[in-house]
């Protein structure tokens, strides 16, 4: 009799706690998303206290330029900051934070490249992917420590909980993200960029910069855990047309955005 109690409880938190996609996939995602926004609002604080930030006007200008025209697809009131890092890397965090590297801005030659870096960023939160994560591998009862680890993030737990968000920093490595939730956001990432009215035929050439940015060595922190790069350029040329028509509905509706690097 039990464990018929406890079997049923447990099917009502999974139908609870089941939700959607941007893409339509069901996901288990059971943290609330005020714990999740609240961690992402502290480790983006710790960010700004330890690293450097770009006091490089246009550079700060150029990235949030892209980052306003994305983020007003989505809605909400975003913070992004220019670090100085010369990693090709790039993170957009709970709670509506977005942070860029200095060396991906070196690396693109214009605005739709940049933009399809942080359209996929932004998508990894509005895909819920940092909540999944840590449903899948921390549990719901670990919530209000690791909003606590967030604000010590020396200790291992803080370095658990960063790397489970996503953020790379000198505290502990990213727990990657999985292929699956990689694909996801080069979707959604491809798809708001168009909406913004940037090309996004474009992210194909971004993404062959950075594979042969990763010739000879490590490949770029912001690639470590994704597809290949043929299966991603495959992937993101499968989904182009529909992106493509977007990217005109956007400029027949005055959407022509101008950030000049």
């Amino acid at each position: 009799m039990i464990l018929r109690i406890i079997s049923l409880l447990l099917v009502m938190i999974f139908l609870a706690t089941c939700s959607t996609t941007p893409t339509g996939r069901s996901q288990l995602a059971f943290m609330p998303d005020n714990e999740l926004d609240s961690m992402g609002l502290q480790a983006f604080e710790n960010l700004k206290e330890e690293k450097a930030t770009s006091q490089n006007v246009q550079e700060n200008e150029f990235v949030r330029c892209i980052a306003t025209a994305i983020t007003r697809e989505v809605g909400g009131n975003w913070e992004v900051v220019v670090f100085e890092d010369k990693s090709l890397n790039a993170f957009a965090l709970p709670g509506s934070k977005i942070g860029v590297h200095t060396g991906l801005v070196d690396l693109v030659d214009n605005q739709h490249q940049l933009a399809s870096v942080i359209g996929h960023e932004v998508g990894h939160v509005l895909a819920r992917h940092s909540n999944e994560r840590m449903s899948q591998k921390l549990g719901a009862q670990m919530g209000i420590s690791l909003i606590a680890a967030v604000a010590a993030p020396q200790t291992p737990l803080g370095q658990t909980a960063l790397g489970l968000l996503g953020v790379g920093t000198q505290y502990g490595l990213i727990m990657p993200f999985s292929r699956l939730h990689e694909s996801e956001a080069d979707v959604i990432g491809l798809e708001l960029m168009a909406k913004a009215g940037f090309n996004p035929s474009e992210s194909v050439t971004l993404w062959q910069k950075m594979a042969q940015a990763s010739q000879g060595g490590q490949p770029p922190e912001f690639l470590s855990t994704h597809p290949s790069h043929e299966t991603r350029i495959e992937d993101l040329r499968a989904h182009m047309p529909k992106a493509m028509q977007m990217m005109r509905q956007a400029h027949a509706a005055g959407k022509n955005p101008s950030c000049v690097k």
